[in-house]
């Protein structure tokens, strides 16, 4: 599916790696979804609310009856950890997993590829969104 399609037709987005500090882009991008009428799963073990919103430690700690809305994950980690969201975002039964700029995993992508699920890398769903859907 390509991103147009995938921003048009997901609406439940978690953000792996969010910041609670308004200046970092994790902050930022969930801000403008949630603005833009999307719904958002904070995910971050060090912090509990984020933007006004339970925040998570991890995917599978999100109750269920919010973890199976789940359809985008959007990882704001580094390279080498992504692996392991990728893994969580396969056994939650999300849609998609989206590396934000400037990160990119193959081995990661290519088993969420295998598992079923569309793959973005190097992307800032924000920028995407403002491309393809305002």
């Amino acid at each position: 599916m390509d991103i147009a399609s995938i921003l048009k037709k997901y609406r439940h987005i978690a953000v792996v790696g969010i910041s609670d500090k308004p200046e970092r882009a994790s902050n930022a991008v969930a801000r403008y979804m949630i603005h833009a009428g999307y719904a958002i799963y904070p995910v971050n073990p060090s912090i509990s609310t984020v933007l006004g919103l339970e925040c998570w430690p991890s995917l599978s700690a999100i109750p269920a009856e919010k973890r199976e809305l789940i359809e985008i994950v959007d990882i704001f980690r580094k390279p080498q950890d992504v692996p392991p969201v990728v893994d969580e975002a396969i056994a939650i039964g999300a849609k998609v997993v989206w590396m934000q700029l400037g990160i990119t995993n193959e081995a990661a992508a290519e088993k969420a590829r295998n598992a079923g699920l569309d793959v973005v890398q190097n992307r800032c769903l924000s920028v995407e969104h403002m491309h393809f859907v305002s």
